[in-house]
């Protein structure tokens, strides 16, 4: 049944039983009154009386009069109510047929239906901007896989020109390709790391955080890593975690300063990173976190990708954690990942 039907029904049902219920009260009160004298002999009741039988008529017709109303009535209250409804469904099926930058404002009908609408539109403002961010991120995704083939095809054609290449040069020509093709795989690698984090923790295992961070330290024994590692016992993914602070710890390694520290911290339930890099304007901090984001101009000065923090944020959404980040004044960030509670 639509909900139009069954709304007329629930209108007109309680008004219907309402109304038979009154008619039959004066009914029921003539046939239990019974005439003087009627009570002697042993005769044969009485007949009924023809005002009885014009009650009982006048009642039947004024209670099928009454279907008729409570149904009329029903059913035009019951469209009145579901009309915003409608326009809401209708313009919503639009929105997500064809263009998502519209929005279904106040529909009118009551406080109910408002937030409705203002639900459905906040639902749609989420959903172009996944979609926007999508096809940024697919956008720049195919830029950086695109750049490192465009320089290897242009080595090798360089190389093929050469009617006398040396074998020097050839040799160096295939360390140029096998660099641009180890830079095509860290790539490929962060992206299905981004990808991983993203489908979240099916199976969740408790670990210690000191332990990951220490061993992402110790892989890195040639780097300039000072640490403070308390136990911080966690659960979630064990290989997911170390992704997040191998990424934390490379990218204060990259993007540092000549003779710059990093330090690693490590207490219950968190994890924090800072490194005496670059200052950083503090409006440009949340934007770093955006796949293929990178300060200024260390797009062309470093070697990466631009995908680390945006790593680091989908493997803590993953875990249910939470990232803040903060410039530094002397330069440098101050990361801090803080897993929920009971993890």
């Amino acid at each position: 049944m639509r909900l139009r039907t069954r709304l007329t029904l629930l209108y007109a049902g309680p008004f219907l039983l309402s109304g038979a219920a009154l008619v039959s009260i004066p009914i029921l009160q003539s046939r239990q009154t019974e005439p003087v004298g009627g009570g002697t002999g042993g005769g044969p009741p009485p007949a009924p009386a023809p005002e009885l039988g014009n009650l009982i008529a006048v009642s039947v017709l004024g209670l099928a009069v009454m279907v008729v109303v409570a149904l009329a009535l029903g059913w035009w209250i019951a469209g009145r109510f579901v009309r915003p409804l409608r326009a809401i469904t209708a313009t919503a099926r639009d929105i997500s047929a064809s263009n998502l930058h519209r929005r279904l404002g106040r529909p009118g009908g009551g406080e109910e239906f408002t937030q409705l609408a203002a639900t459905l539109d906040d639902l749609f403002a989420r959903l172009e901007a996944s979609f926007a961010s999508q096809r940024h991120f697919v956008a720049n995704a195919s830029h950086e896989l695109r750049t490192p083939l465009t320089a290897e095809r242009a080595l090798l054609q360089v190389a093929l020109a050469d009617p006398e290449p040396s074998v020097d040069r050839l040799r160096a020509v295939c360390r140029d390709v096998l660099a641009l093709g180890g830079a095509q795989e860290r790539l490929i690698d962060a992206l299905l790391t981004l990808a991983s984090g993203e489908q979240g923790i099916e199976h969740p295992e408790p670990f210690d955080l000191a332990d990951v961070a220490r061993g992402v330290v110790a892989s890195r024994a040639d780097a300039r890593v000072s640490t403070a590692l308390a136990p911080a016992p966690v659960a979630g993914d064990r290989s997911l975690a170390e992704s997040l602070v191998a990424n934390l710890v490379d990218n204060a390694l990259r993007y540092n300063v000549p003779g710059g520290t990093v330090e690693v911290e490590t207490s219950a339930g968190r994890v924090a990173v800072r490194n005496t890099g670059p200052v950083v304007p503090a409006e440009e901090v949340e934007g770093l976190f955006e796949p293929f984001r990178r300060l200024g101009d260390q797009r062309t000065r470093h070697d990466g990708h631009g995908l680390g923090l945006a790593i680091v944020r989908a493997i803590a959404g993953a875990h249910g954690a939470t990232v803040s980040a903060r410039a530094r004044p002397a330069g440098g960030l101050d990361i801090e990942v803080t897993f929920p509670a009971g993890s």
